[in-house]
């Protein structure tokens, strides 16, 4: 049953109440008669594998029927959305309206010019809803897609590091909670925690090699302690510095009360590991949180704000944002910019919800039903307000090869292939090189926090 589209016709219909008793020349905006000129057309929208996603499939038939305007959904592993879109561009193939981009990946869009500012949608009040509020979109979410000062894309399954935990698992060893900080988790809960002759550990860390490795591993013990990747400014790696230094000598510490082989573990299989009941406590994104609860030890995770470190709360920051190819026709262009309006409305923001997916709107994260009916958001919205950094990755044109160099190093440190220390003077030096061989300091974006 769709959710969405009731709750759209009553608006319709309050709407035209309104209307009824103002005045003649009044006339409210509306998704249908902005549609009209675009009738017959087909967008073709960039998706992923993921919950978001499929919430959105299903409810786009909603906006179909309102406009006329047929939706193409093309679906990639995340590992080569940015290939495929890259590709799309440099070919000018046009296959592509609606473009999905990670947080890391703006800068590579604007500076070829491949994406439309959306200021330019904004302008145009037969397109533009006046109910669109960009404000409703937390703050933190705005600047992470924003390029030299111009918002390149609207939000959409949009992500926060949260702590996962086994209540009946913490109960049975004496803990009333989950720990408030990184030092307390491994210093009080891991020893308590660790038994596996019974296939129990306190905590695992994904960290196959790859996004996930730089990502949801390397960089979450970085911040926290402090440590940043670069000094933009000083065009100066700061990785071989003492805060990074800290933090990756603490997550060794904490390997050693992790499950054997972690180092090669993605979000699919510490997923899994809690949802058997192995794991007293998890660090993994909100998407997951339907996942876990459909899980076998659903009924016994609590749900709460990541760790705190010796330098405050930095949780892990990562999601998509829809942009409108430049490459199309004008008309595309529009017709591509009413659906990407549409999916990330205040209006769709409840029935994306209820279907799985999450988004960056306030109105809908903090309203109280939601809140009760889906106990992640509350953590979420704090974490997003109170623990998060827009450059969580660096925003810079070059990210994939700094990545891949990150993600590298990252896993000998965590093998032990190579000290915490070495690795990371080593790392400095390869990044540096590159970021100044390559020009890349001057695609820096360094958002608004």
């Amino acid at each position: 049953m769709s959710i969405g589209f009731p709750r759209v016709a009553a608006g319709i219909a309050f709407a035209a109440g309104i209307l009824a008793a103002a005045p003649p020349q009044a006339h409210a905006w509306s998704l249908s008669e902005a549609a009209a000129p675009y009738k017959g057309m087909t967008v073709t929208v960039v998706g992923l594998d993921r919950p978001s996603y499929k919430a959105a499939q299903e409810l786009t038939p909603e906006f179909e029927k309102a406009t006329g305007i047929t939706v193409k959904w093309v679906n990639f592993p995340y590992e080569n959305s940015l290939k495929e879109e890259t590709l799309n561009f440099v070919s000018h193939s046009q296959q592509f309206d609606a473009i999905l981009t990670d947080v890391v990946w703006p800068v590579d869009f604007t500076k070829a010019n491949w994406v439309v500012p959306i200021e330019q949608f904004l302008k145009d009040k037969a397109i533009a809803d006046p109910a669109i509020d960009l404000n409703d979109f937390i703050p933190v979410w705005r600047h992470a897609f924003t390029v030299g000062g111009k918002l390149i894309g609207l939000p959409f399954d949009s992500y926060a590091g949260l702590l996962y935990y086994n209540k009946k698992i913490l109960k049975e060893h004496g803990f009333d909670g989950p720990p408030k900080t990184w030092d307390e988790l491994l210093k009080v809960y891991a020893p308590k925690l660790y038994d596996p002759e019974k296939n129990l550990y306190p905590y695992a860390l994904q960290s196959a090699r790859g996004e996930t490795q730089t990502c949801d591993s390397f960089t979450r013990f970085l911040w926290p302690w402090g440590g940043q990747y670069f000094n933009a400014s000083e065009k100066k790696i700061t990785l071989d510095q003492p805060p990074a230094i800290a933090g990756l000598s603490f997550r060794q510490d904490l390997v050693k009360y992790m499950p054997k082989g972690i180092v090669a573990d993605d979000h699919s299989q510490v997923v899994q590991l809690m949802g058997q009941g192995q794991l007293g406590l998890l660090t993994e994104w909100s998407a997951f949180y339907p996942t876990l609860m459909a899980s076998k030890a659903g009924p016994d995770i609590g749900v709460t704000v990541e760790p705190s470190g010796p330098d405050g709360r930095y949780s892990a920051f990562g999601g998509f944002a829809y942009m409108v190819s430049a490459q199309v026709p004008p008309k595309e262009q529009n017709a591509t910019w009413l659906f990407i309006q549409w999916l990330t409305s205040k209006a769709m923001a409840q029935p994306l919800i209820e279907k799985g997916a999450v988004v960056a709107r306030v109105s809908a994260d903090t309203n109280p039903a939601l809140v009760a009916k889906f106990p992640y958001l509350k953590p979420m919205v704090e974490t997003w307000e109170h623990g998060s950094v827009p450059d969580w990755r660096p925003q810079v044109a070059c990210y994939p090869y700094f990545s891949e160099l990150v993600s590298s190093y990252g896993s000998n440190i965590e093998t032990g292939q190579v000290s915490v220390a070495d690795g990371l003077k080593q790392l400095t030096g390869k990044l540096q090189s590159y970021m100044d061989s390559s020009g890349c300091w001057a695609t820096v974006n360094t958002p608004k926090r």
